[in-house]
């Protein structure tokens, strides 16, 4: 396991057009993204996916939840597409570098 994040996501803010069905469920595509500050005693922030071409007009995100890391063990592996042989991860290291 890499992470446990805890959150909250306001439901009034959830724009209904983004909500798409499939089998007979309903779903809504989210980006989570885990800042390096925090803000508020939160380091993570909840957007509504963006299409590519939001995205290239840079458009803002719409935010509606936020959370914090409340645990890790230093390791967060990127999935890996089906079929694909699965990366190497490194650990995580703070060697003070700003980069």
């Amino acid at each position: 396991m890499g992470a446990i994040i805890n959150g909250s996501i306001e439901l009034t803010k959830i724009d209904k057009s983004k909500v798409f069905e499939k089998d007979g469920r309903k779903y809504l595509s989210v980006t989570i993204a885990i800042n390096d500050e925090t803000q508020f005693g939160n380091n993570v922030g909840i957007a509504h996916n963006q299409s590519k071409e939001e995205r290239e007009a840079k458009e803002k995100k719409a935010y509606f939840g936020n959370g914090k890391v409340v645990w890790t063990d230093g390791v967060i592996k990127l999935a890996e597409k089906e079929g694909e042989q699965p990366q190497p991860s490194a650990p995580i290291v703070d060697d003070g570098l700003p980069f």
